[in-house]
């Protein structure tokens, strides 16, 4: 079957490197003071994240239905059999309730993955897509295989500033200003749908450090179950020396692994502002062929 890989630009793959990768992207929506952004389009990263130091009203969509349509049509009237759509985390978005209600009026030749992912572990999934795509299976196996692995995978997120988390309500005003006096940093974890807090650290540099030990730990388990591992690295800096500085210590803790980095995205961004900081691992999908 000739199957079309499908995400959305909150898996950090943008059109541009889609088109290399063999993978259709959907741009994912952002609305800045009542008008709405692509992201990857037309506006940038850097723009975006100074949207938010400007603090400037910023708040996240989902692609619109007639966009995803569009795209899925055109894919199956444009030669390919069946398409495999990898939108991000059913938990976090509602993205994947939307397709897959539209999935339903295409007879099985659409196959919507609940993948629980989102940034670099929801990319990785799509190169894992890709892999199976390449081993000759159908849309259906490669959604099958997404999904029974799809919590083997985990993501920590270190924030700058308490605002963001302030206005979802996950932080409490009173809670935010005395972690802002005291300069406390929380450290925010992401297994499956939930996103929850794992630690609170006095310091970004500190708080980085003990996102690299946490995360070191868990890929020292995968390791130790003979497991191949991703690590994506990413952050929403406004500036080319902090990206560079996030990823140097991530590969100094990391060393003989191939690390990719990404900025962070705008669906990410509008909750955790800029100055954040993540990273993420997940099984390699290419260990069970």
């Amino acid at each position: 079957m000739n199957v079309a890989i499908v995400t959305d630009s909150n898996s950090g793959i943008f059109a541009e490197e889609g088109k290399k990768l063999g993978v259709h992207v959907i741009p994912m929506p952002v609305i800045i003071e009542g008008k709405t952004y692509y992201e990857g389009i037309d506006l940038t990263h850097e723009e975006f994240y100074q949207c938010l130091l400007e603090h400037r009203k910023v708040s996240s969509s989902q692609p619109s239905p007639g966009d995803v349509l569009d795209l899925w049509n055109r894919l199956l009237n444009g030669g390919y059999e069946e398409i495999v759509y990898i939108p991000m985390s059913s938990g976090l978005s509602g993205s994947w309730q939307t397709a897959q209600m539209l999935a339903e009026d295409y007879e099985g030749k659409v196959q919507v993955v609940n993948n629980h992912r989102i940034s670099v572990t929801q990319r990785q999934s799509v190169m894992d897509a890709l892999v199976l795509k390449e081993n000759g299976y159908t849309a259906e196996e490669i959604k099958n295989t997404l999904e029974r692995y799809a919590y083997e995978s985990i993501i920590y997120v270190g924030v700058e500033t308490l605002e963001y988390l302030k206005r979802s309500g996950r932080v409490t005003p009173a809670g935010a200003a005395m972690g802002t006096v005291l300069n406390i940093k929380p450290l925010l974890i992401i297994t499956g749908e939930r996103l929850d807090a794992y630690a609170k650290i006095r310091g970004t540099k500190n708080c980085k450090k003990r996102l690299l030990t946490e995360m070191k730990k868990r890929a020292d388990e995968f390791h130790r179950n003979g497991n191949e591992i991703y690590v994506g690295v990413a952050g929403s800096f406004c500036s080319k020396e902090d990206d560079i500085e996030w990823m140097e210590m991530a590969q100094e803790v990391f060393a003989g692994e191939d690390i990719k980095y990404d900025p962070l995205t705008f669906s990410i961004g509008c909750h955790v502002g800029a100055g954040a900081f993540g990273m993420g691992i997940s099984r390699k999908i290419r260990n069970i062929l």
